[in-house]
C-alpha cells in the first residue's frame, strides 16, 4: 500500500514559501479531483508547449486523453518528460499594501513520464473516469465509445509519485505598521457556480434535466 506522504524530490520540494508546501497524497488527490482541467507541459523539437486538457485520477494514476493525431499525446507517448499542473482559486486576498495582495489557492504539480494505455479494459475505464470526473453520474446514461472511437482516441497514464501541492489560506499578512491604515482589508472568496442548464435545441420535448445536472457542483 502506498505511503500517505510523498517524499519531496529536488524537483518537487517547494522552495518559495516552503510552509505552503503539501506532500500528503490525500490533499493532492482532493485538489486533482476538484480541478476540472489541467495544463500539460512538455518540450517537442526544442519548443516548450503547455496544453490545457481534461484529466481524471484513478488511485495513484492520472489519465489524460485526446485524438490519436494529437501532437501532445504522440510526443508524450514516446517517453518525453511531462509536467502536469492544476490550480484552484479560492479567493482574492486584499491587503493594506499593494505589495502584500495575494490569492488563496490550491495547486498541484505532477512530474514524470507518461505511458500509453493499450489494454482495452483499462482504456475504457480511464475514459469513463474522465467523463465521471467532469459530470459524476453521466457515464451511466450515455453511450460509451465504440471500437472506431476507441481507436481514434489515445489515453496516457501518469503515475502520481513525484508531485507536490502548494496551498495558501487565510487573511492578508501586512507589515505591522500598515495595520493602522484605514482601508478595507480581507478576503473575497470565489467559487465555481453553475448556472441554469440550457437544453440542446434538438432535444425532444419532455426529456427532464437529470438530477446530476440540476444539482451540479464540484467536489
Amino acid at each position: 500500500m502506498s505511503s500517505s506522504m510523498l517524499t519531496p524530490t529536488e524537483r518537487t520540494a517547494i522552495q518559495r514559501l516552503p510552509k505552503r508546501g503539501v506532500y500528503d497524497r490525500v490533499v493532492l488527490h482532493e485538489i486533482l479531483d476538484e480541478a476540472l482541467w489541467c495544463h500539460v507541459g512538455f518540450v517537442s523539437g526544442g519548443q516548450p508547449y503547455v496544453i490545457p486538457t481534461i484529466h481524471a485520477r484513478v488511485g495513484d494514476r492520472l489519465y489524460v486523453h485526446g485524438s490519436a493525431a494529437s501532437r501532445m499525446l504522440r510526443t508524450l507517448g514516446r517517453g518525453v518528460p511531462v509536467c502536469v499542473t492544476v490550480s484552484l482559486l479560492d479567493g482574492l486576498v486584499l491587503a493594506r499594501s499593494a505589495f502584500h495582495h495575494s490569492m488563496n489557492y490550491r495547486s498541484v504539480v505532477v512530474l514524470g513520464t507518461a505511458a500509453e494505455v493499450t489494454e482495452r479494459e483499462e482504456k475504457t475505464r480511464a475514459l469513463e473516469a474522465i467523463v465521471e470526473h467532469v459530470v459524476p453520474g453521466r457515464s451511466a446514461e450515455v453511450r460509451g465509445p465504440n471500437e472506431l472511437e476507441l481507436k481514434a482516441t489515445t489515453v496516457l497514464r501518469l503515475p502520481i509519485e513525484e508531485a507536490s501541492a502548494k496551498v495558501r489560506t487565510g487573511p492578508p499578512i501586512d507589515d505591522e505598521e500598515d495595520y493602522a491604515l484605514p482601508c478595507w482589508a480581507g478576503v473575497l472568496p470565489l467559487r465555481l457556480t453553475p448556472r441554469k442548464p440550457e437544453a440542446d435545441p434538438r432535444l425532444p420535448a419532455g426529456v427532464p434535466v437529470p438530477a446530476y445536472v440540476a444539482a451540479y457542483r464540484r467536489p
